[in-house]
């Protein structure tokens, strides 16, 4: 019996190199003006390592500069351009960043779009890397650079950027090509820690994308740090039985699940994937009786509805 998820991975907005953005975004409110000055402590990450980018190479750069500080020693950016620069299109998509900080046994987190969040990531310790337009909106100009500090008093934006190890942009200057590449930017903490702005539901969806490509003890980590963060969000939970049942630790499985009902017993699918837990264990009874809560809590749904028609099934096999 396949395993339910209360959740999907979110798509991703993809900003295509060289095509002209038309978004919201483009046209909204600048977000600096706006910005509680006072409130901004200065900070500048200045072990950041430093990669000067040649032309067309500033995606495998950046990614670079992130996975050394999120612990990935001995990357490079030259390891990375087979898996993200993209030769027809001169550069890199964002997908392709994501994947290959996956692959380097890390989990990418793509920012709220504002900018306190940035500045808030920043003042975690985290280097941001972010997609800037420095041309415009017609004819775009991309660019991948790290941003590893903030100085409130100067209001300036501190970047690791192309060939200068130390660019300083100001607010205004930083947001307008910030705000054409779509307000993206992802950081990369290093295993055991989290971003400083995530919502818990953003946060595990990340999580989510890294155990469907088959990265089970990353997602695992993934959701462990998730429930020390948030000790009363199911998903988490939900996500490590999913992981144990599919290894066949059935028990460690009920565990979980047991868990999701404690903290969801209103919702259905802490039940459902109760009743497959203690089914896997013979448990027969005990099977019945929380597909049972399943099938009263969504009746009418097409799996949960039908739970103790399964598991009964399933005993008769």
């Amino acid at each position: 019996m396949p395993m339910t998820r209360i959740m999907q991975s979110f798509r991703i907005s993809l900003v295509l190199l060289g095509c002209a953005l038309l978004s919201a975004c483009a046209t909204a409110p600048y977000q600096y003006p706006h910005i509680d000055i006072q409130s901004l402590s200065a900070v500048e990450l200045s072990a950041t390592p430093f990669h000067p980018q040649e032309e067309f190479q500033c995606g495998p750069a950046a990614l670079a500069t992130v996975l050394q500080v999120a612990g990935v020693s001995d990357i490079e950016p030259d390891d990375l351009t087979p898996q993200v620069y993209i030769p027809g299109r001169e550069g890199s998509l964002q997908t392709e960043l994501l994947a290959a900080t996956r692959r380097a046994e890390r989990i990418p987190f793509v920012i709220p779009r504002q900018l306190d969040a940035l500045f808030a990531e920043v003042n975690a310790g985290y280097p941001v890397l972010v997609l800037q337009n420095l041309g415009f909106s017609r004819f775009p100009i991309w660019h991948y650079a790290v941003v590893i500090g903030v100085d409130p008093r100067q209001q300036h934006v501190i970047l690791r950027s192309g060939t200068t190890e130390r660019e300083v942009m100001s607010f205004a200057k930083f947001e307008r090509s910030w705000r054409l590449g779509q307000y993206w930017g992802m950081v990369v903490p290093p295993v055991g820690q989290t971003p400083r702005t995530l919502s818990a539901l953003d946060y595990y969806a990340a999580v989510t994308a890294v155990e469907q490509q088959g990265r089970r003890e990353l997602a695992a980590q993934g959701y462990t740090v998730g429930i020390k963060r948030w000790p009363n969000e199911a998903i988490g939970y939900l996500g490590l039985g999913g992981l144990a049942y599919q290894q066949g630790d059935f028990a460690d499985a009920e565990e979980h699940f047991y868990r999701v009902t404690e903290l969801q017993p209103r919702q259905a699918a802490g039940f459902f994937n109760l009743a497959w837990a203690f089914q896997r264990q013979g448990k027969h009874q005990e099977a019945l009786d929380a597909a049972r809560v399943a099938a009263k809590l969504a009746p009418e749904h097409p799996r949960y509805g039908q739970a103790e028609v399964l598991i009964a099934k399933d005993q008769q096999n």
